[in-house]
């Protein structure tokens, strides 16, 4: 279909509209397939592109390696740990040369167990009962003890020692232990290395740095679980409470929104005057000290503030800057007086509308399911990507090799002519890579990703705000209300947006997406030169940051206003971009002081409901309320809970408040199409409530009250 053009003699909704914005549906639906096709969603299926989920492992993320780039730490198999790290388990004394440019990797052994004495191969090669145990601990190549112990170390079949280890998350640690100050391994604070020398434990200390850490933030996380297991259901009774707290105020926005804002004034101009009462006496009260009257700019600059307040043209300025602020608040109630009236009138009538489309109430629960989706796909897309990379196998040796560092196979190396020319050359595993082009463009893939899941995530975000505008807009177009609205509001708006207006939102999201997606880069770059000593470059990004940040808040501004328009009018997205700027513009003060008394009370709500239950959680899980003090449950963090709790809160205070700003700013621009396009004839009725129009002192003549 065509575009629904904007029609001057509208009365409300128009039902009988177009598709919009083809072109960006028909590029939605294609990136979409596009990003099946590189998350590769069906495992079976072979593409042109090969799927990121058939090339990707995210095993190379969770377990480790050893030498060889096989997998440790598999739950159940000889290889259920994996080795100590290598500068802290098997020390190397490779020294890169001419000869041997590459030092070969760090020795590293999947093994069933982790060593639990101190033993050297040298020490175990002479003794059966030790050899059997050092077994253990070598690679499967390892199979005689016929083998002189130096050919054994130089082919890295085995360790050149055993430390005492602990597991910690499949992997292998120095036990290290602090008795009396000092550090020990296994009872001891030397050991040998294998070589013939005694080492100092401290130099283990670095490898055990990082599996201290894990095991304390695993014993934290443990005694965090325990908590939830024993506080979850008095939660969930909290983030009810939340809820329900939430919901009655958004009805009684009803009927106290006018008195919160005004009482709020007159507090705001009682606090200013006071201020400047006080200003005044603590200037009169200086008059006659020594050093008051000395002035702000022979006194300069003062580190100490304290020394400014001795001053009596310190308080006089004071009290000069809050009579302006004063005067200048007035002035604004004077003149802004009746708009501030429209302002409530239209935030009661919001609470009305909510009202009449109560599961409004509840959609944010799918469009953040909807999220949840987009950030899962995206988040297992770019693990298959990342761990897309094959094995890749390195020529080392110690001595002059034409063959050193360049790629090879470990099932054919030992037929080679490699090991022929060069005898001492081994191939091992080098790190994850690959040169095909699909490797080449890993990247590539990548940069999509993030792009894909940028469009996505704001695509679904277009589609919440187009319907909820479109179910409210049905409410204020109702001209009998509520006998004119449909029977499901919501879900009719839903239908509309998704039938007719995808390409619309697909649209609005892709030209947020680019921006933000720029962002990123910007970010990006702004990390990998912050060791630059370019300070052109940094300022030039910084300024570029800055633009960009903006242009995203506008572009979110623009895209919500130009959603409500479509819903109302159904016109493309560009058409209803510009018409919502424009008639915006022409009535920008009614903007402005609507915005300000929205975003005071919903500041106000948020502070108090997440306030009152943070408080009732504090009071609760710390037994401090004598009713209910046995019902609490003992905690090792009573902090856990009532975090919880006010996060909790926060977000279910965020998700209504944001349907109820929806709401409002859907019926301002209803509001002031109402006005510029009806003039209360018989022929052009206002749609908009009895109590807006004896505020505004209009009347629908030849028409019944709605």
């Amino acid at each position: 279909g065509t575009p629904q053009k904007y029609d001057p003699t509208f009365k409300g909704p128009i039902y009988d509209r177009g598709c919009t914005d083809i072109v960006c549906c028909v590029l939605l639906v294609v990136a979409i397939v596009g990003y099946v096709v590189v998350g590769g969603a069906d495992h079976g299926v072979t593409v042109l592109c090969p799927p990121a989920w058939t090339h990707g492992d995210p095993r190379k993320v969770i377990y480790p390696t050893d030498s060889r780039g096989q997998f440790c730490g598999q739950q159940g198999t000889p290889n259920e740990y994996g080795p100590a790290p290598p500068d802290s388990g098997f020390p190397t004394e490779c020294r890169p040369s001419p000869a041997a440019p590459r030092c070969p990797p760090p020795l590293q052994i999947c093994v069933s167990k982790c060593p639990d004495r101190y033993l050297t191969y040298l020490t175990a090669y002479g003794n059966p009962s030790s050899l059997e145990y050092y077994r253990d601990f070598c690679t499967p190549e390892f199979r005689s003890s016929r083998k002189a112990p130096l050919e054994v170390l130089k082919d890295k079949e085995c360790p050149a020692m055993l430390i005492p280890s602990t597991p910690l998350a499949r992997r292998c640690f120095p036990a290290i232990q602090a008795k009396k100050g000092v550090i020990m391994v296994g009872n001891e604070t030397t050991y040998d290395d294998g070589r013939g020398r005694r080492r100092n434990v401290t130099e283990l200390l670095e490898g055990a740095k990082k599996a201290n850490v894990v095991l304390e933030t695993r014993q934290l996380a443990m005694k965090i679980f325990e908590d939830y297991t024993v506080s979850w259901y008095w939660i969930i009774i909290g983030l009810v409470i939340a809820m329900v707290a939430s919901l009655i105020f958004i009805v009684l926005l009803r009927f106290l929104a006018g008195i919160m804002v005004w009482v709020m004034i007159v507090m705001l101009i009682l606090v200013l005057g006071y201020g400047i009462f006080h200003c005044y006496m603590e200037y009169a009260k200086l008059k006659g000290e020594a050093g008051s009257d000395v002035s702000l700019t022979d006194l300069g600059f003062q580190t100490d503030l304290r020394v400014y307040l001795h001053l009596r043209q310190t308080w006089l300025a004071f009290m000069i800057i809050l009579c302006v602020l004063e005067l200048v608040i007035v002035l604004l109630l004077i003149f802004l007086r009746k708009r501030i009236l429209i302002a409530i009138a239209l935030i009661k009538e919001a609470s009305r509308a909510i009202g009449h489309v109560m599961s409004s109430l509840l959609f944010p629960l799918c469009t953040f399911f909807l999220l949840c989706l987009c950030i899962a796909y995206w988040a297992s897309t770019a693990v298959f990507l990342s761990t897309s990379n094959e094995a890749v196998y390195k020529v080392f040796n110690e001595s002059a090799c034409p063959f050193s560092g360049q790629t090879c196979k470990p099932e054919t190396f030992n037929t080679s002519n490699v090991t022929k020319l060069c005898p001492d050359a081994q191939c091992l595993f080098a790190f994850y890579g690959g040169e095909t082009a699909y490797h080449k463009y890993l990247i590539v893939l990548q940069f999509f990703n993030v792009f894909m899941f940028f469009w996505l995530a704001n695509f679904v975000i277009a589609l919440g705000q187009v319907t909820l505008a479109g179910a409210f807009a049905s409410y204020y177009w109702a001209f009998k209300k509520p006998d004119d609205m449909p029977a499901f509001p919501l879900f009719s708006a839903f239908g509309r947006a998704l039938r007719y207006h995808t390409g619309s939102l697909a649209f609005g999201s892709l030209v947020l997406a680019v921006v933000q997606v720029i962002r990123v880069t910007l970010e990006y770059l702004d990390h990998r030169l912050k060791a630059a000593e370019n300070k052109f470059a940094k300022f030039l990004l910084s300024c570029l940051k800055c633009c960009f940040w903006c242009l995203e808040k506008f572009i979110k501004f623009l895209n919500r206003n130009a959603y409500i328009m479509i819903a109302i009018y159904g016109t493309n997205f560009c058409t209803s971009a510009r018409n919502a700027f424009f008639l915006l513009m022409r009535n920008i003060i009614r903007v402005a002081v609507l915005d300000k008394v929205t975003d005071f009370l919903f500041f106000l709500g948020k502070l108090l409901i997440v306030g009152s239950v943070g408080i009732l959680a504090f009071f609760f899980f710390t037994q401090r309320i004598k009713l209910v003090q046995d019902t609490a449950p003992p905690l090792n963090y009573y902090w856990v809970p009532i975090l919880t709790v006010i996060v909790g809160s926060y977000l279910i205070a965020h998700g209504f408040f944001s349907v109820y700003g929806m709401c409002v700013d859907t019926l301002f621009l209803c509001f002031l199409e109402d006005l510029e396009r009806n003039d209360g004839s018989a022929e052009k009725p206002y749609f908009m409530s009895q109590n807006l129009r004896k505020l505004l002192k209009k009347t629908n003549k030849g028409q019944p009250e709605a």
